[in-house]
């Protein structure tokens, strides 16, 4: 089995759920989480959740969405968060590339879903874009003040920034990116990333894999990602499949992994 580790459910390209979830289902893949970005996200994602078992979803504010959202405080994610189906907190961060809020407020509103991860013990998803060193910065001072868990999601950044990620104890994601022509200094990265702190997503219905890539990206394509990390680190697609998902519900351990 093969697990969708993040993914838009709620988003129109897969306004269709049960077709998307029946051709993840054919490509082997039993699990999905979806992610939050906004407020307006919360109930969607909730309700997706709750009524396949099949998927799991997070509570959080993309930085796109950090100055629009610079009110919404710990005790807000906090309540939105208590939902049996809810695993993660996120996805937050950093993204420097095109900057749609001010670097503070990205800063501060990343801050504080640390803390609630921390606080509800749920991993946090971080994404990161062009922000490489205040990423480390912010994830090693709050791990060295107290130690939480998180993911790099969709990594697409610098050996470095995986490099620190792993040491203190982050997992890194790989996306359909991996298998674009022009990215081998990402496969050259992800070659370095130890096995067991490796998961695979879609970040559906973006970054569609070869050899789909132009198009709305699903669940169902996370079998060619897992395929072409297989390559990356020399080992069966099988064993990509069963240390992949192991790993989601080592460090999504909310989840339960299916029968």
């Amino acid at each position: 089995m093969l697990v969708d580790s993040h993914c838009h459910l709620n988003y129109p390209d897969l306004a269709d759920t049960a077709a998307v979830l029946a051709r993840a289902k054919a490509a082997g893949v039993g699990v999905m989480q979806t992610i939050s970005t906004q407020r307006s996200d919360f109930a969607p994602v909730k309700a997706l959740a709750t009524a396949y078992p099949e998927i799991y979803c997070s509570i959080g504010i993309h930085p796109h969405e950090a100055e629009p959202h610079e009110d919404i405080s710990e005790e807000e994610l906090l309540r939105e968060a208590d939902h049996p189906k809810v695993i993660g907190i996120g996805e937050t961060g950093l993204d420097y590339y095109y900057e749609h809020s001010p670097r503070k407020a990205q800063q501060e509103l990343f801050k504080r879903h640390i803390a609630v991860g921390r606080q509800l013990d749920l991993p946090v998803i971080v994404h990161s874009r062009d922000a490489d060193e205040d990423t480390v910065a912010i994830l090693t001072e709050a791990y060295q003040e107290s130690p939480f868990r998180f993911l790099i999601h969709c990594f697409s950044s610098s050996s470095y920034l995986a490099e620190k990620s792993v040491e203190i104890g982050g997992y890194i994601s790989a996306s359909g990116i991996i298998t674009f022509k022009k990215s081998q200094a990402l496969r050259d990265s992800f070659a370095g990333v130890p096995l067991e702190r490796l998961l695979v997503e879609t970040d559906s219905p973006y970054l569609a894999p070869e050899p789909h890539r132009g198009k709305p990206c699903e669940p169902a394509y996370t079998a060619f990602t897992a395929q072409r990390l297989a390559e990356i680190k020399s080992v069966a697609v099988e064993d990509i499949a069963r240390i992949t998902t192991e790993n989601f519900f080592r460090l999504f351990s909310k989840a339960k992994c299916p029968q």
